[in-house]
C-alpha cells in the first residue's frame, strides 16, 4: 500500500499544568494506592488533553518552555517562582489562573496534610505586582450570571495605579489583564474544577473550554 500523500498530524502544543487539585491523579494514600485501580479520570483531564499535550509541573522556576500555563489553586509560591512567572507573562506568556480564597471541595486528607489541595491561595505578591487584590467574597453569589457556577468565590479588585488594560468582570469574579506582552485570565474561584459526573461534568467541560479558548486565543 502506498503511503504517498499520508501526513502525520502536527504535534500537539504543550500546556503546562501547575495545581494542587487532583486533576491528573486521584487522591490516594501513596503510589501503590494510585496504581491499584484505574478509577475514573477527573472530567477536566480529557478536556485539557483534547488539543494539547498536558505537562504537569511541580515548580514555576522554569516556565520558558511553554507559551501557555494553567495554574489552578497552587501551593504557595516561592519568591523566585513569583519572579519567574512575572517575567514569563511579561515576555508574552498566556496564563489561565484559578485562585480560590476558600476552596469548598472536600478532600480525603486532613488539614495540614501536604497531599491535601490548597484550601486557600497565597498569591498576594504576584497579584499586587499586576495591580490586583484578591479578597474573600461574602459567599452570597451562586453564579456569575452566565451559567458559571461558583461556591464561596473571591473578589478581584484593582489596586491604585493598576494598569488600564486590566478589566474586572462579573462582579469581581474574573479579571482579564494584559501584562507586558502577555496576558492573564484570572478566576477568583476553583469550584468549576470540582469532581463531577454526567450532565454536571458536561456543563463544566463546556465552561472550561470557553475559558481555555479565551485565555489562549492567538
Amino acid at each position: 500500500m502506498s503511503l504517498a500523500g499520508c501526513t502525520k498530524p502536527p504535534p500537539r502544543a504543550p500546556l503546562g499544568l501547575f495545581t494542587s487539585l487532583p486533576i491528573l491523579w486521584r487522591e490516594a494514600d501513596g503510589i501503590a494506592a494510585q496504581l491499584a485501580g484505574p478509577g475514573k479520570p477527573h472530567w477536566a483531564r480529557p478536556v485539557l488533553e483534547e488539543r494539547r499535550r498536558l505537562v504537569p509541573l511541580d515548580t514555576l522556576l522554569h516556565p520558558a518552555g511553554f507559551d501557555d500555563l494553567l495554574i489552578a489553586q497552587p501551593r504557595p509560591l516561592e519568591p523566585a517562582e513569583n519572579v519567574a512567572l512575572d517575567r514569563w507573562v511579561r515576555a508574552g506568556g498566556h496564563l489561565l489562573l484559578f485562585a480560590d480564597p476558600l476552596l469548598t471541595s472536600e478532600s480525603r486528607f486532613a488539614l495540614g496534610d501536604p497531599r491535601r489541595p490548597a484550601d486557600t491561595v497565597l498569591l498576594e505578591p504576584i497579584l499586587a505586582h499586576w495591580g490586583l487584590a484578591l479578597r474573600a467574597g461574602d459567599g452570597a453569589r451562586e453564579s456569575a450570571g452566565t451559567g458559571f457556577a461558583v461556591a464561596a468565590p473571591g473578589m478581584l479588585e484593582r489596586l491604585p495605579g493598576a494598569p488600564p488594560d486590566c478589566a474586572i468582570e462579573q462582579e469581581g469574579l474574573v479579571a482579564q489583564c494584559r501584562i507586558g506582552t502577555g496576558t492573564a485570565l484570572i478566576v477568583a474561584d476553583a469550584a468549576l474544577l470540582e469532581p463531577a459526573e454526567g450532565p454536571a461534568a458536561a456543563t463544566r467541560a463546556r465552561v472550561l473550554r470557553g475559558l481555555l479558548g479565551r485565555a489562549f486565543a492567538r
